[in-house]
């Protein structure tokens, strides 16, 4: 079999090696359905391992001085950096995002290195005037080993971005790369190999009900991160507590809500609805705003100016710079968001425009969605409910504020919300009600470090992109001194 990626071995200790059970898992180009890549398909020993080298390797990471292990981490960065012609033909034909757009995961990855490298000094203890006459004070130590499992969706940035506050606090990681896109971890790899000692990155490949199970009920691992799906989320919380009293941060779905009052220029709402639904990224975004609530005055003219500007969006290669948006990433996530597509017209909503494979012969193979719009949406339907993680957007009308609000918060979410309005107060009322972990006022997309990134009720636990973060990965203790 000729393989343009070729075979992609996990990392332990500091070593490449091959999978306990010899096997191996293919990975598919999802703008042409060819396999182009494996990795090694990880076992319940290979989890073993890495956790053995984990633990191992952790008492000496630990103990480096806090600002070495803050310029380990900006010089990771830095060699992403330098890897970027690397990663970034490798992850586009992987995940069928587009090479124009991932530039900036790469950008990101390593500025949120620098940030918890920058906050190292602040994983500090407190003294508690408990007793007169005594001594009694904190401390905050690492957990020792942190199990983290990676997205198919931005599979190097979540790898990059999320080692550096476990490894900040003292930590060592057991990262599982993602069943679907996998190959980028191998150049993780490599790029760990080169700045940190053995073992403190270990990076195991595999089926998630497998190698994620594994790491999530090893008795060795006590701190879990991850970021995915809701109903998988539900799971790692489910076997984490069969096997250990465990700390997790879960940044799950979402079913975004935009809202825009009365006041909203159409032509503002129209690009910001555009842009915060992620269609470069094929709508496979857990903070895209997918639903569009407008106010009955702005609906039409709205409406219309974001079909045009969906039906303008350019499919095409990943590879190509010029390419807007791409595949979906698998050919199960492909049956899922056609699925939810037909369940629109069923449901007595209209597609507005996509919902079909793209015509043309370059889109006859992979698994291509149209950026679609789907209209007439009513807050009871699936599509109004559920989470599609695909380029569909749904428009909902709405009269009052209390409606907007109440179908805003009518789902199991609460990741982002969007208000457009020129009215500071209809903003700020309008934020402090929404049931979102983030709110943005006129605004969309973006994430601001250090603020924190973090969802309410089945969208998650924990927060991230911040110091709340670096902290997490710590447990404190007390110490009290009887004079």
């Amino acid at each position: 079999m000729s393989l343009e990626f070729g075979d992609r071995p996990m990392f332990i200790g500091g070593e490449f090696v091959t999978s306990d059970s010899d096997a191996w898992m293919e990975s598919v180009n999802p703008a042409t359905e060819e396999v182009h890549g494996r990795v090694p398909a990880g076992t319940v020993a290979d989890v073993a391992r890495a956790v053995a080298a984990a633990t191992e390797a952790q008492p000496d990471w630990a103990a480096i001085p806090v600002l070495e292990r803050g310029a380990r981490l900006r010089e990771l960065g830095a060699e992403m950096h330098r890897r970027k012609d690397d990663v970034l033909p490798l992850e586009a034909a992987d995940t069928g995002n587009t090479i124009a757009s991932l530039g900036g995961d790469i950008q990101l990855a390593a500025n949120y290195l620098d940030l918890m490298s920058g906050l190292g000094m602040e994983i500090k203890g407190e003294t508690v005037p408990a007793t007169p006459g005594n001594i009694h004070f904190t401390l905050r130590e690492p957990y020792g080993v942190v199990g983290r499992i990676v997205p198919f969706n931005h599979p190097f940035l979540f790898a990059g971005a999320h080692l550096g506050a476990p490894l900040m606090a003292g930590n060592t990681v057991v990262l599982k790369s993602p069943d679907q896109s996998p190959l980028s971890a191998s150049l993780m790899s490599e790029i760990c190999r080169d700045v940190l000692p053995p073992g403190v990155v270990n990076i195991v490949s595999g089926i998630g009900n497998v190698v994620g199970d594994a790491i999530v009920r090893h008795p060795d691992v006590r701190r879990i991160g991850f970021t995915g799906s809701v109903p998988t989320g539900m799971a790692i919380q489910r076997a984490a507590a069969e096997t250990g009293v465990k700390h997790l941060s879960l940044e799950l779905g979402g079913k975004n809500p935009l809202i825009a009052f009365p006041d909203a220029d159409p032509a503002v709402i129209a690009k910001a609805a555009v842009a915060g639904m992620n269609f470069n990224w094929s709508g496979q975004s857990c903070g895209s705003t997918s639903r569009l609530l407008l106010h009955e005055s702005l609906h039409d003219d709205v409406v219309e100016r974001v079909v045009d500007q969906v039906r303008s969006i350019r499919l095409g290669d990943p590879r190509d710079p010029a390419s807007e948006m791409g595949p979906v990433n698998s050919a199960g996530h492909y049956r899922h968001v056609m699925a939810m597509i037909e369940s629109a017209p069923a449901d007595g909503a209209r597609v507005l425009c996509g919902g079909q494979r793209p015509d043309g012969s370059e889109f006859r193979k992979g698994y291509w969605v149209e950026p679609t719009v789907i209209g007439d949406v009513k807050p009871n339907m699936r599509i109004a409910r559920e989470e599609v993680f695909g380029p569909v957007l749904a428009v909902l009308k709405w009269r009052s504020p209390e409606e907007a609000i109440a179908i805003a918060n009518d789902t199991e979410y609460g990741l982002t919300a969007g208000v457009w309005t020129e009215n500071i107060n209809t903003a700020m009322a309008a934020a402090r009600r929404l049931e979102s972990g983030l709110v943005w006022i006129n605004g969309g997309g973006r994430h601001f470090m250090g603020t924190g990134f973090s969802g309410q009720k089945n969208s998650g636990l924990g927060r991230e992109e911040c110091l709340d973060e670096l902290l997490s990965y710590t447990r404190s203790k007390a110490v009290h001194i009887i004079l």
